[in-house]
């Protein structure tokens, strides 16, 4: 399975990678590991997808928001080991919704994110374990934000 295949498959088009907005590496290389920095909802125009979801955006388009970020992933890990297909298999995701504080839906909006990853990489290494958390606020007012860890070949 060719994770660069599936990508092309999907018709998914991958925003430009994202350059620090501060003191941090967006990649981390650590042997068979591979460390993304948080990540927001970039879109091919370069724009944000912002708003809390739960006022300004609906579950659904914050699912949307954390595909939208997944892609921003998959631009990072492609832009710095130039191809998809030298990842293994998806660790740890972490996402982090901007939500009003009764929002509960954290899970059902981060899985815009993890189904990527599955149709990405199969459900076997497409899927690591993970945590969706709600933010009282995220830079820049961002909607989601996503950190991830894989393991490379």
């Amino acid at each position: 399975m060719s994770a660069e295949k599936n990508l092309f498959d999907l018709g998914l088009t991958l925003p430009e990678p994202p350059t620090p907005k501060g003191v941090y590496k967006p990649v981390l290389i650590d042997g068979k590991h591979c460390y993304i920095s948080g990540q927001g909802p970039y879109l091919s125009d370069g724009n944000l997808i912002t708003g809390k979801v739960g006022k300004d955006l609906d579950a659904e388009q914050g699912k949307e928001a954390a595909q939208q970020v997944g892609l921003t992933i998959l631009a990072t890990l492609k832009a710095h080991l130039g191809s998809l297909d030298k990842v293994k298999r998806v660790i740890k995701v972490l996402g982090m919704v901007n939500a009003v504080p009764e929002f509960e839906k954290h899970p059902y909006v981060i899985n815009g994110c993890s189904e990527l990853f599955a149709k990405i990489w199969g459900e076997d290494n497409g899927i690591g374990v993970r945590s969706a958390v709600g933010m009282g606020s995220l830079p820049n007012n961002i909607s989601v934000e996503i950190e991830a860890l894989f393991e490379l070949h």
